[in-house]
């Protein structure tokens, strides 16, 4: 009897009521890239942190142009001027460099004639407040910087660390271990026999965990052996907060993980998603234990379902929303076949037509064996399922490809 099949919303709120957010630990700046806040950012003082110059040049009280002013010091960067300003004096200054008291205004140096580092000529009128920066301006004290969830990216790394911290409050990054069935695959670059393939999954599965925040451990083969698959799962149980298996989760003589999993306790929440590819797509959780999906074993299939499902629940294992696409929808630039009873997810690429248009195309065969229809995609688009052809000029809806 054929296994009733889930939609992939459906799966998706299934694996959303099964994720609960990782503890949240310290962390140091230098430690911090791409990880994901748990507690905001708030700036713990005024940045800047005092009135400062935006230009090389010299403190000035505002006024019209044509004016000689004495030089009476310096201001650089990190050494404030000693002595306040008066009318008739200029300070020269530096960019980032405080703004000496009784200055109104900063006139930039190629505005003034210097004459022998004593005086200027104003070659310029200069307003009160010009190239002046002001204190705050930026960032106020005790406002809120970076907000919980935020991807820690380059930038903001550099924002948490304007704002006056050292170290952020950051959920722990997923323990995820990927096990990869089958008796026909073999290590990169290992000679190949008769019927057999090399395990691209391993690869591609840690990668795109590590590139969702994870920290995976290199992947392990488990052999088409039923004692050999159940120890192989119950190790990673015992060290992962996600164990990711591909291939062995249909109904063949040789596949074992289903009977392995029900029998080390893991409860099953589904099985078989109205998708192409992806289908026997499985997934469940061990009480008060990991989550546990059981992906295709062929590679496009794997993509897919990790980037539909298994992305989703790193990031809100992080506390973070899950990935965008490019933008949420698009035109089908090629008429595509439909699938009678599965959503299909159509690896595309993006054009942008010249009145602005966004057409998704077809990446090459899609296959669930094609890997090549993987690169230099850009989304996945998806077909509802349904008789004929979807026609081109259609608008679908994108997902994102995780990595």
């Amino acid at each position: 009897m054929p296994v009733p099949l889930i939609s992939i919303a459906e799966a998706r709120r299934l694996v959303r009521d099964a994720v609960g957010p990782l503890a949240a630990e310290p962390v140091g700046i230098d430690d911090a890239l791409d990880r994901v806040l748990a507690q905001d950012v708030t700036a713990v003082g005024d940045v800047p942190p005092f009135p400062c110059s935006a230009m090389d040049g010299y403190a000035v009280i505002a006024g019209p142009a044509g004016r000689r002013l004495t030089v009476v010091g310096e201001s650089r960067a990190g050494t404030p001027a000693a002595s306040s300003l008066a009318d008739g004096e200029a300070i020269r200054i530096s960019t980032g460099a405080a703004i000496p008291a009784g200055a109104t205004a900063v006139i930039p140096q190629e505005d003034v004639t210097n004459n022998g580092g004593e005086s200027v000529k104003t070659r310029a009128a200069i307003s009160r407040g010009d190239h002046i920066r002001g204190a705050g301006e930026d960032m106020r004290a005790r406002e809120i910087v970076l907000a919980a969830g935020t991807i820690l990216n380059p930038v903001a790394l550099g924002a948490a660390v304007a704002a006056g911290v050292s170290s952020v409050s950051a959920a722990r990054r997923p323990r995820v271990s990927v096990l990869c069935t089958g008796d026909e695959l073999r290590a990169p670059g290992e000679p190949l026999r008769p019927g057999e393939i090399h395990n691209s999954n391993a690869p591609m599965l840690t990668g795109l965990a590590t590139h969702a925040g994870a920290v995976a451990a290199p992947a392990q083969r488990l052999a088409d052996d039923r004692d050999a698959t159940e120890r192989g799962i119950a190790a990673a149980l015992e060290q992962s907060d996600v164990v990711i298996l591909s291939g062995g989760v249909s109904v063949g003589p040789h596949d074992h993980v289903k009977p392995a999993l029900a029998a080390l306790g893991v409860q099953e929440l589904f099985w078989g998603v109205a998708l192409q590819p992806g289908k026997p797509t499985w997934f469940g959780v061990m009480p008060n234990g990991p989550l546990v999906f059981g992906l295709p074993g062929n590679p496009v299939s794997a993509v897919v379902t990790f980037s539909l499902f298994v992305s989703l629940a790193l990031a809100w294992l992080q506390g973070t929303a899950p990935r965008r696409p490019p933008r949420p929808d698009a035109l089908l630039g090629t008429d595509v076949r439909r699938n009678p009873r599965r959503e299909q997810a159509v690896r595309v690429r993006l054009n942008v037509q010249d009145d602005a248009t966004v057409l998704a195309i077809p990446n090459g065969a899609q296959g669930s064996h094609i890997l090549s229809s993987l690169l230099d995609a850009d989304a996945l688009a998806m077909i509802p399922a349904g008789e004929g052809q979807l026609p081109a000029g259609t608008t679908v809806t994108l997902e994102a490809l995780a990595g």
